[in-house]
Formats: structure tokens, C-alpha cells, sequence
């Protein structure tokens, strides 16, 4: 099984913590952030990780021989310019599409700064069983951002806090959920990704949607789930470990 972790961002937000470091290597529990989301995916059989690097790239680069890519076959992907999302899965999208065999074998795609108790196998499941081109894990909860899903759980739309709700395609009633930053993809969908430069994975799923693609929802209400891109979520996150 083989999957990305998105590693590169600048973590600003976690500050002055990363004014040395790469948000990758912000430590919780003792434990880096990148260690718990490799040991994580590597729980649920993933072998093969592709780790997109920006800031200190060379910092997480040593780390992970340290720690001997941590029994994982593992890939850098540097980015000389941070891609965002869609951009940074794009280019190192070769890493699943280099043997045609494997076009039908979803990969994940995760955040480093999240941590969750998320069934992966039922995600990578309700991915492959509904041949959706992703699944993505969402929750009912309150964000500024929300994807917005019909009543067959598609991909319809978004909102954003400020903004009138944007629509894809056509439906009667929607359903706004929060994006928890982990994705089941099929390699399928990477041809189909023509945005180019900088830009969210999320601006590539809203198009398909809206040419009639599948991107679905997947239910996550029922597993625990924190972003730990801010230092007051991390603090939190070590008094629960505590």
C-alpha cells in the first residue's frame, strides 16, 4: 500500500516553534509529527510513502535516515516553491503512476499536523467500492471552510465563512461537513488534475465534481480528530496524551 504525507508547508502558525525546525519535525508526546504519521499509515500496511518538502527539507531529509525512513520505502519530493496541496500531489504524482498495474490500488493522502483514530481501511474501502475517483474523510463540526455534499454524499460545492455558497452542480438539499486533511485516492485522478502551479487539491475536486466525477464523503463523526497546525491545539493534544 503506498500513500503521501504532506510535509512542506511552513507552519507560521507554529511559531516560534518551527523558526528551527519544519512543522514535520514539531514534536508531541515526545514524538515527531512526521514519525506519528508515517508509524500511523504504517499501521494500516501502507509500505511506500512520497514526502513533499519545502521548509529545512534537508532537516527532515536527515531525520528520516536517522531513523532509518522508519522501515518504510520512502521518497522525497522537494519543492523549490511550496505547491500547496494540489500542486505538491501533482508533482510528485509519478510515485503512483509508475507501474500501470497498480492504476486500481488507491494510495492515501494525508497531513503531517493531523492526528485521528480515522479507519483507514474503511476509507481506502468506500473509495474503491463506490469507484469514486477520492474519499475524503469529513466530520460535522464547526470550521470556517465546509464541502458541501448531496444526499448520495458527492461532491456538490463548498463555503467559505464570508462568501455565498458555490455550487458544482445542481442539487436540492446539501450537506456541509469539515475536511479533515485525509484523503483515499484513486491513481486515476492524477491525469485529471490540469490546474497548474500553486493550488488546493481542493480546487481540482470541486471542477471534477462538477463535471461528473465522483468525490465522496466519508463519515468520520465517530473517530476522534485534531489539527495540530496551531501551538494551543498541540498544547491541548499533549494535555489529552497526558
Amino acid at each position: 500500500m503506498r500513500a503521501m504525507v504532506l510535509a512542506a508547508g511552513l507552519g507560521t502558525r507554529l511559531r516560534p516553534l518551527t523558526n528551527d525546525r519544519p512543522k514535520a519535525l514539531v514534536e508531541l508526546g515526545g514524538r515527531t509529527l512526521l514519525e506519528i504519521a508515517l508509524t500511523r499509515l504504517a499501521s494500516f500496511g501502507v509500505r511506500e510513502v512520497i514526502i513533499n518538502v519545502h521548509h529545512f527539507a534537508d532537516l527532515v531529509i536527515q531525520y528520516l535516515k536517522t531513523k532509518n525512513d522508519f522501515g518504510l520505502k520512502v521518497e522525497i519530493s522537494r519543492e523549490e516553491l511550496l505547491l500547496d496541496t494540489g500542486g505538491g500531489l501533482k508533482k510528485a504524482g509519478w510515485f503512483f503512476l509508475q507501474d500501470p498495474a497498480r492504476l486500481d490500488e488507491p494510495f492515501l493522502l494525508h497531513n503531517v499536523d493531523v492526528i485521528s483514530t480515522i479507519d483507514l481501511r474503511r476509507l481506502l474501502q468506500s473509495q474503491s467500492e463506490n469507484h469514486a475517483l477520492a474519499a475524503v474523510a469529513v466530520q460535522q463540526r464547526e470550521s470556517s471552510r465546509q464541502l458541501l455534499f448531496n444526499a448520495e454524499g458527492e461532491l456538490c460545492g463548498r463555503w467559505i465563512n464570508g462568501r455565498d455558497p458555490e455550487f458544482v452542480r445542481s442539487t436540492p438539499n446539501t450537506k456541509a461537513l469539515a475536511f479533515s486533511g485525509i484523503h483515499a485516492i484513486s491513481p486515476r485522478l492524477l491525469p485529471k488534475i490540469t490546474e497548474q502551479g500553486v493550488f488546493s487539491i481542493i480546487e481540482s475536486y470541486l471542477r471534477l465534481a462538477g463535471e461528473g466525477e465522483r468525490i465522496l464523503a466519508f463519515g468520520a463523526d465517530e473517530y476522534q480528530w485534531r489539527d495540530l497546525g496551531r501551538i494551543e491545539d498541540l498544547q491541548q493534544a499533549e494535555k489529552e496524551i497526558a
